[in-house]
């Protein structure tokens, strides 16, 4: 179902994750890519930027629009390791994204099927094809490491 391509960007996307991680910052990363091309990298930095808006979705579309010099991001697809939020969901909306791919559902704040579904929603200005599933195991596996590490922590 997913292409080698699409492989080797979700790969990229869990590096991303892996720096979160290293940083003590939940793992989500996410990579936008436009002709086959990163235009923009990003991964949770909420802690370390103490900024609630700093999810890797968030800084990923910023750092595109920087590279295009465009606040859209038509044809641009986005590659991401956990389903996105409602609020990163509303960016790619008006970002204008043409496809999201994620690893894993979010049963808690998930808004692309899970809880919500704001990228398929037909009352909005622009709808984003969204896939599911890409490399799952090895996304869960980093967030369980994670989760469990904060929990044997506390």
């Amino acid at each position: 179902m997913f292409s080698e391509k699409d492989i080797f960007f979700m790969k990229q996307a869990l590096r991303e994750a892996e720096k979160a991680f290293e940083k003590n910052e939940v793992p989500v990363g996410a990579v936008v890519v436009l002709d086959d091309k990163i235009i923009g990298r990003g991964h949770n930095q909420t802690i370390s930027l103490k900024d609630p808006t700093a999810h890797a979705e968030m800084i990923a579309i910023t750092s595109a629009a920087n590279y295009l010099q465009d606040f859209r991001l038509e044809r641009c697809k986005i590659y991401v390791t956990l389903e996105p939020c409602p609020m990163c969901a509303g960016a790619l909306v008006n970002a204008r994204i043409e496809e999201l791919y994620f690893s894993a559902f979010d049963p808690k704040s998930g808004a692309c099927g899970t809880i919500l579904n704001i990228t398929e929603n037909r009352n909005l200005n622009h709808r984003i094809k969204t896939f599911n599933g890409l490399l799952e195991k090895e996304s869960k596996s980093l967030l369980q490491i994670f989760f469990n590490g904060l929990r044997n922590s506390n």
